[in-house]
């Protein structure tokens, strides 16, 4: 017996006589069943991921349309987000790759804000990262970052707001022995707005060690390829470098367990897999989906699919007028 799914039914297909039998019923009565909905739905956007590509390889579509439209059926328009206090669903990017910056200012419109710093550990060049687009809207910060190539193309970039000293740059490699001096020499709030942390392994060591802060709101890389209900953390090895494997950082139920640890609910994550989001529990209130765990709130990876190609991002010294 053949099991496939269409929109509107489920239906079944005997090898022997290839007579159909279409129960109208049983769709409604399947995605009532949480575990059996989530994978139906993943087989439906699987097929749909594949008709995408297709569509692109034949008929030379650009991309971007098809991007669209794939964000468009699953996204902005799929009732597992739409109408619900779900956080991907106003994704956008501006110098984020990931979404991240439409989602960080719905999160703040919902809790406000207090003193608008916000902490990146692992900044990269700021081109591409989660905080870059705060100072737009008159944030301050610091970026942590280990490699001093990356740092020095950063501080060009960025020369404006440094010199208005809305933004610190710190070339060092973090660790979870150092992070905390690191932190406090740059003058950081105890309880700064948020904070950003992308290290590409060590990501979760370095949250749980980090004792004497408590941010608003957590943004950090989960690892995509390790499903809802596995816990799984690399182990702690203060001279990893990412060397472009699935081995690093810790999946989503390993985070959401640290956060609960640490009074810190998930309370959503990027539609491509790749960053969660976390709230601080005297934050949370109603304003998030819930519940606030990993069965409910992970995303697998899409990001391969969903990056685009655009013209490509800079920064330099601008007014506000």
């Amino acid at each position: 017996m053949i099991f496939y799914e269409t929109k509107s039914v489920l239906e079944f297909q005997f090898a022997g006589d290839g007579n159909f039998i279409v129960i109208g019923l049983l769709r409604k009565i399947a995605y009532a069943i949480p575990v059996v909905r989530q994978i139906l739905e993943m087989f439906h956007e699987v097929k749909a991921i594949k008709e995408s590509l297709k569509i692109i390889e034949k008929n030379n579509t650009p991309r971007g349309t098809e991007i669209d439209r794939y964000k468009r059926d699953f996204l902005y328009e799929s009732s597992r987000y739409k109408g619900t206090a779900r956080i991907s669903q106003y994704e956008f990017d501006v110098y984020s790759t990931c979404g991240d910056d439409g989602i960080i200012e719905e999160i703040f419109k919902r809790i406000g804000t207090t003193n608008r710093h916000f902490v990146d550990i692992g900044a990269h060049i700021g081109l591409h990262g989660n905080t870059a687009y705060l100072l737009l809207d008159n944030w301050y910060g610091a970026w942590f970052e280990g490699d001093p190539q990356k740092c020095s193309t950063a501080t060009s970039k960025f020369k404006s707001v440094i010199d208005e000293g809305r933004l610190s740059i710190c070339n060092a490699f973090i660790t979870a022995e150092n992070v905390t001096d690191l932190l406090s020499s740059a003058s950081i709030p105890k309880e700064p707005d948020l904070l950003s942390i992308d290290i590409d392994g060590n990501d979760y060591w370095i949250w749980k060690s980090i004792e004497d802060y408590r941010p608003r709101v957590v943004v950090i890389e989960y690892n995509p390829v390790f499903r809802s209900s596995t816990k799984w953390v690399m182990k702690y090895n203060p001279f990893h470098n990412w060397i472009g494997t699935i081995y690093g950082g810790a999946s989503l139920k390993s985070l959401e367990l640290l956060g609960k640890s640490k009074g810190y609910s998930l309370v959503g994550c990027t539609f491509d897999g790749v960053n969660a989001y976390f709230v601080r529990d005297d934050l949370v209130k109603d304003n998030f989906h819930e519940p606030f765990t990993a069965e409910e709130h992970y995303e697998p990876f899409r990001n391969l699919f969903l990056r685009r190609t655009v013209a490509q991002v800079d920064f330099g010294p601008y007014e506000s007028i």
